[in-house]
């Protein structure tokens, strides 16, 4: 048989929803229908893709290095066939929650007056590289460490960490405050994108409980309504005010590092630009 577009599609959707049942959804397909896709992509490769059943799908070592390949394939073919981008490609640069902080505007203006004829487009993407693996970016900006294989990755600057907690309880009366202090209380994970674990404490001295979230957004809510507190960066409290919250310097928490990433096969050829200009700007601000 011949592989199409299709089988591609339809296998990055399952991995991406982590299941047949949700992908059919997605696809506006029936399940017997995802299955048998994905199971003639796996005939045609010689290799399980999926461990699955009734209540169980992860990928296998083979998915998972297929799933970026196909991610490429696919972005590739999309962008062939948009007529705009061959007039004007433009540089994509996902992020997961706050960009590039407070550098984000003067980095977005900067690179308008230098690069016009190369638009810069920042996007929003809840996803562990801001969309960079799967290939809907050219490069992503990316906080805490970055261990996916064939990215490259560039420090730009580290943020100091702060902590989010609700704007009425008595953690917000200080100026600042330890790991010790919010351990006694749930803290909010972002399990999607985000960079706070049980490894920023001691081993002994962990926090009693943490609560998942799947993005930005619902973080910055569970916090505001007191569920729990909350670990980020300097950024989050510049890009991400809410009246429910209150940031405060953590004083014994390492700093988090802002990495852009991109491909090591075919990166855009402005990226050289986006980090030198990063570094300016960054350098500029004494960073």
């Amino acid at each position: 048989m011949s592989i199409e577009l299709r089988h591609l599609r339809c296998f990055l959707a399952v991995a991406e929803e982590g299941g047949v049942t949700r992908a059919a959804a997605r696809l506006h397909l029936t399940q017997p229908s995802v299955s048998r896709t994905l199971a003639a992509l796996e005939n045609h490769l010689g290799v399980r893709l999926a461990d699955r059943s009734t209540h169980h799908f992860v990928l296998t070592a083979e998915g998972h290095a297929f799933r970026g390949l196909a991610a490429t394939a696919v972005a590739a073919f999309d962008a062939a066939l948009d007529t705009g981008r061959l007039r004007r490609r433009p540089l994509r640069v996902g992020h997961a929650w706050s960009a590039l902080g407070t550098y984000t505007t003067p980095l977005l203006r900067r690179w308008q007056e230098r690069y016009p004829d190369t638009p810069l487009e920042l996007r929003r993407i809840d996803d562990r590289t801001a969309g960079l693996a799967r290939g809907e970016v050219d490069a992503a900006l990316l906080r805490g460490p970055v261990d996916t294989p064939g990215l490259v990755t560039e420090l730009l600057l580290t943020e100091p960490r702060m902590a989010a907690v609700p704007a009425d309880g008595p953690l917000a009366a200080r100026d600042t405050l330890t790991l010790a202090d919010l351990a006694s209380q749930p803290v909010m994970v972002n399990t999607v994108s985000g960079t706070t674990t049980r490894a920023l404490w001691p081993s002994a001295a962990g926090p009693v409980t943490t609560l998942t979230v799947g993005n930005t957004d619902d973080w910055l809510t569970a916090i505001a309504a007191a569920r729990g507190v909350g670990v980020t960066g300097t950024s989050t409290a510049a890009v991400h005010p809410h009246p429910g919250i209150a940031y405060r310097l953590l004083t014994d928490a390492p700093p988090l590092p802002v990495h852009l990433a991109w491909r090591e096969d075919g990166p855009h050829p402005g990226i050289p630009h986006l980090v030198a200009l990063a570094h300016e700007l960054t350098a500029a601000r004494g960073e």
